[in-house]
C-alpha cells in the first residue's frame, strides 16, 4: 500500500494526493503533525532513500537553522526523536511503497508509482496500432474512460 506523508499546508502535497486520486491508485494519506510517525515508519524512509538523512530532512528548517543541530552527528535513535518531536524538518510529501521512495512533486517520476501492468498497456496503446484503442479501458487515464 503506498502512504503519502502530508501536511495540511503543504501545496505539492495536495498536488501529490490530487494526481493519485485523478489515477484511482489507492493510498493512505498520513498528516505528520496529526500522528507522530513512528520509529519503523521513519527507519523505512531512511532505508529505502538514496541519501539517508539528505533526502528526507530539510536542513533549512526553522528548528534545524534555530537550534544549530548537526543532523550527521546524531546517532540512529537520537535522530528518529528528533523526527518525531520535529516533524516540521521532513520534506514533504513523502511518498513510500513497498519498495521506493519519492519526496517532493515530481510530475514525470511520480509516474512510477503507477501500477506496472498499466504501464505496460499504456505503452502498448501508445506505441502499436491497436484496433481496439477508442475502447480499451486499461490504457486510458480517469479523465479519458468513458462513463
Amino acid at each position: 500500500m503506498i502512504r503519502i506523508y502530508v501536511s495540511p499546508s503543504c501545496s505539492s502535497c495536495r498536488k501529490v494526493l490530487k494526481w493519485f486520486d485523478e489515477q484511482q491508485i489507492p493510498y493512505v494519506q498520513k498528516n505528520i503533525f496529526a500522528r507522530p510517525l513512528t520509529e519503523e515508519e521513519l527507519k523505512d524512509m531512511l532505508m529505502k532513500s538514496e541519501n539517508g538523512t539528505e533526502d528526507i530532512i530539510s536542513t533549512r528548517s526553522k528548528i534545524v537553522k534555530e537550534s544549530g543541530i548537526d543532523i550527521d552527528s546524531m546517532t540512529v535513535k537520537e535522530l528518529l526523536k528528533f523526527i518525531q518531536q520535529n516533524p516540521s524538518v521532513l520534506k514533504r510529501p513523502i511518498i513510500v511503497d513497498d519498495r521506493k521512495i519519492q519526496v517532493g512533486y515530481n510530475s514525470d517520476e511520480i509516474r512510477v508509482f503507477i501500477p506496472h501492468i498499466r504501464r505496460l498497456a499504456e505503452w502498448a496503446c501508445k506505441h502499436t496500432e491497436c484496433p481496439t484503442y477508442n475502447n480499451c479501458e486499461l490504457g486510458k487515464t480517469p479523465e479519458t474512460k468513458s462513463i
